[in-house]
């Protein structure tokens, strides 16, 4: 495999019907590859959307992955990108979340070292928590980390798993920021901001933004390292196809910035006067809230992705203006 050319490889991507996966698919679509299969959770929701633009061989429902895996039904991968999981920070079940994002993915791994594919999985800026033991990839580190939510331990919980069972020396673990882009319109309150502003701005003409409770922040002036998906799913291929990356990643752009600069930066996109309200955060996340996230990644860079990141400013224009206005998702015929 070449970061550019995926064509003769077999690739296995869970979540391939959700914003990150399906982001993927586009991606490998593009660079040739097309022997592709998806496994997701369909239910009731509109995920099915973002697969119908996309090329793949065959899909999977996720319950009847590993039995068919494990049965030789499926038979071999070169590349396993794992990014199915509950990627929801409020979810309170503790035991789906082990359960779904752990043992799930524990187990994956398990095979697909024993079959000698490639895994890339997803693991998550969730796992860093406040911030104050630093967001520096060493896997080294892994036991300063505390997470502020039941979603970034069950992270977390795989990474010291990996660790522990000298996995990380073979795999690939990404630890992706905040994330925006097209096809993430089913993720409901997980959406980004860039999405929810834009319903806002449309229907009512102002963004709202939550209030800080912290005094060394202003309202408004929390710092988030916001990725543009495009980027993100070149970073992930790059590591996919470079053999030596192994262990733990950043995936963000290297770059705190604040909820205003994204906001203007969706006004901008809309040709419209900046209108921001700031409204008290909700009591049950405020003690769980990320003020600061900026991803360290000399690791990335010394792995060789030397593309440059996509400002913050130009990347919401290209979604605002390609997807969002027109309502369409990723779509390897037409880009």
């Amino acid at each position: 495999m070449k970061p550019n050319d995926f064509s003769d490889a077999r690739i296995l991507v869970t979540g391939g019907a959700g914003f990150i996966g399906s982001a993927l698919v586009w991606a490998l679509n593009r660079r040739g590859g097309d022997n592709i299969v998806v496994s997701d959770i369909l239910g009731s929701d509109e995920k099915w959307r973002n697969l119908a633009p996309l090329r793949f061989a065959d899909y999977v429902e996720a319950a009847d992955l590993l039995p068919r895996l494990q049965s030789g039904a499926l038979g071999k991968f070169d590349l396993v990108l794992h990014l199915g999981a509950c990627s929801a920070t409020t979810e309170k079940n503790a035991t789906y979340l082990i359960k779904n994002n752990y043992e799930f993915t524990r187990d994956l791994a398990a095979w697909s070292l024993a079959n000698k594919a490639r895994f890339v999985y997803a693991s998550s800026a969730a796992t860093y928590g406040d911030g104050s033991a630093g967001m520096d990839d060493d896997d080294t580190l892994l036991d300063t980390l505390r997470p502020l939510n039941m979603y970034g331990y069950s992270k977390h919980l795989f990474d010291l798993h990996a660790r522990r069972a000298g996995f990380l020396n073979k795999i690939c673990g990404l630890k992706y920021f905040n994330v925006y882009g097209p096809n993430e319109d089913h993720k409901g309150e997980m959406r980004s901001l860039v999405h929810k502003s834009f319903a806002q701005v449309h229907k009512e003409g102002v963004i709202r933004l939550f209030k800080s409770y912290r005094k060394e922040y202003q309202d408004g002036e929390q710092k988030r390292d916001f990725l543009y998906v495009k980027d993100c799913v070149a970073m992930t291929l790059h590591l996919a196809a470079t053999p030596r990356a192994n262990g733990l990643f950043n995936i963000g752009s290297g770059h705190a910035r604040t909820w205003i600069d994204l906001s203007h930066a969706v006004f901008t996109a809309l040709k419209k006067k900046p209108v921001i309200k700031f409204i008290e955060m909700p009591e049950v996340i405020r003690d769980k809230y990320q003020y600061f996230t900026q991803a360290n990644l000399l690791r990335l860079r010394g792995a060789g992705y030397a593309a440059p990141v996509t400002s913050l400013e130009n990347a919401v224009h290209d979604y605002v203006r390609k997807y969002l206005v027109p309502d369409k998702r990723l779509d390897p015929a037409v880009e």
